[in-house]
């Protein structure tokens, strides 16, 4: 098993927005695809047919694709595989592994019903299991896998250790449905095998699942997948993820402006750790991923630690790409696309507005002395540094700036003399330069916006202030 290349897979459900614990379990099986040179594959479980829609794959394709889990292959459809699916359940058929089962709903019912009343186990024991073919009636019936009444089914899960069922407590799950369709339970069986999946990585609300899917890898005589099933994500309060907690779907974090590479490093580290980092790059993550640093705790989303993340990758970004992304932010935001202009500005500021912005909206905020156009409104706290003796100042400031060489030792011997011509430090005369520069109280350095828009732009918003 071990020598096989690494092949993972991501099966979520078409029935809604792609989920942020499917979004960690897409990103654990990318992580340890990619680390190993192995494959990840993506397949769309939409056999649900009355809740599966294409706008929900859409909306996982989408998802994915911003969070940069690019995927091998086509995506495979389980809808389409039902002929195959059809095909094993006959072959367990044939080799004895699985039987017909002629019990109507009613019949079952009524058997639960009476267990229950008895207190006994209602786990459905069918009278069909052993009766001989020629005895079968000529009715509808489902392929059940005929599942072992002795012994146990063991997993050794990669995360949960070892996990032992009773087989008696087992019941024979359906694999074929009277009209022919196969279940949930065995297209993931059947497509797993034909897809090569070495390793299975989900959430742990599938690890009873694990047992009767072992069964039929078994019944096939197929290798059996390396397990790890991972403990789910909880809110801060410790309950079951809701949206009372806030966004579910990957797409909202794209709209509230977290950058891709911020949001894969806080998904790798919700629930699973290396060391006491915590702050680390796609590649470190890709090496240093492992089973064995996944805890079995469920984790607790924590929009501090996100935002914190999320800062230090703007930080860290190349300003090109950190470009591209802002684009792609405010596009799916539905916010109105930047102009050459803008974008030429944007770029020549990166190094002065990505230090200590979190998200996306809060590093255009201190862009708004690029963004935004002469003349500048300064709002309510700016307007208030601009008062009669600052605005004096600052007509006293303009003619200097005039004939200045356009560097930052230049501008910031110009503004320290005449702050100490009227008694004040720089700091002093920083504010109300921000009101005229920006029309904000909170801006990047005076200096740096001086810089960036250049000289003619700088005394054109000086004179705008000082009229």
């Amino acid at each position: 098993m071990s020598e096989r290349p690494v092949v993972t897979r991501f099966a979520p459900s078409p029935t809604g927005y792609l989920h942020i614990g499917g979004a960690r379990t897409a990103l654990f099986n990318w992580l340890y695809a990619r680390g190993r040179g192995g494959k990840f594959l993506l397949r769309i479980e939409d056999t649900d047919r009355e809740r599966s829609t294409p706008e929900a794959t859409a909306a996982i394709l989408q998802g994915l694709d911003w969070l940069g889990l690019d995927h091998d292959g086509e995506a495979v459809s389980q809808f389409d595989g039902a002929a195959r699916h059809a095909e094993v359940a006959h072959q367990m058929l044939a080799s004895g592994h699985a039987y017909k089962c002629f019990s109507t709903q009613e019949e079952i019912a009524a058997f639960r019903e009476a267990a229950r009343a008895e207190g006994h186990s209602t786990l459905f024991r069918s009278p069909w299991r052993d009766t001989p073919p020629d005895q079968h009636p000529d009715q509808p019936y489902v392929i059940r896998l005929k599942a072992p009444r002795e012994g146990e089914t063991v997993i050794e899960d990669q995360v949960q250790g070892c996990v032992v069922w009773q087989n008696d407590q087992l019941d024979d799950m359906i694999c074929l449905r009277s009209d022919g369709t196969p279940t949930y339970m065995l297209a993931v069986v059947v497509d797993d095998h034909d897809m090569g999946v070495t390793h299975v990585i989900r959430g742990d609300d599938h690890l009873a699942n694990a047992a009767r899917q072992t069964l039929v890898y078994q019944a096939m005589g197929w290798d059996v997948p390396v397990w790890a099933h991972i403990p789910l994500i909880h809110g801060p309060d410790g309950k079951k993820l809701s949206k009372r907690h806030g966004a579910l779907g990957v797409g909202e974090y794209q709209v509230m402006g977290y950058p891709a590479a911020g949001m894969r490093n806080y998904l790798a580290r919700l629930g699973w750790s290396h060391g006491d980092d915590e702050f680390f790059t796609d590649e470190q993550a890709k090496s240093w991923f492992d089973f064995n640093g996944i805890g079995k705790s469920p984790a607790r989303l924590d929009f501090k630690k996100l935002e914190n993340l999320s800062g230090q990758h703007i930080a860290a970004a190349d300003d090109a790409a950190l470009l591209r992304e802002i684009e792609a932010y405010l596009q799916a935001a539905d916010k109105k696309s930047l102009t050459p202009a803008q974008k030429d500005g944007l770029l020549r500021g990166m190094y002065c507005l990505k230090e200590r912005a979190k998200t996306f909206p809060e590093l255009l905020e201190k862009a708004h002395f690029i963004l935004g156009s002469r003349p500048f409104e300064p709002d309510e706290k700016a307007a208030k540094a601009l008062d009669t003796v600052s605005r004096s100042i600052l007509r006293e400031l303009t003619p200097q700036m005039q004939n200045a060489s356009w560097n930052r030792d230049t501008l910031e011997a110009i503004v320290t003399q005449v702050a100490e011509a009227h008694d004040l430090k720089l700091g002093k005369l920083a504010a109300p330069l921000r009101a005229a520069l920006a029309g904000r109280a909170v801006t990047p350095s005076v200096f740096d916006m001086m810089l960036v828009i250049g000289q003619a732009e700088t005394i054109g918003r000086l004179n705008d202030a000082t009229q």
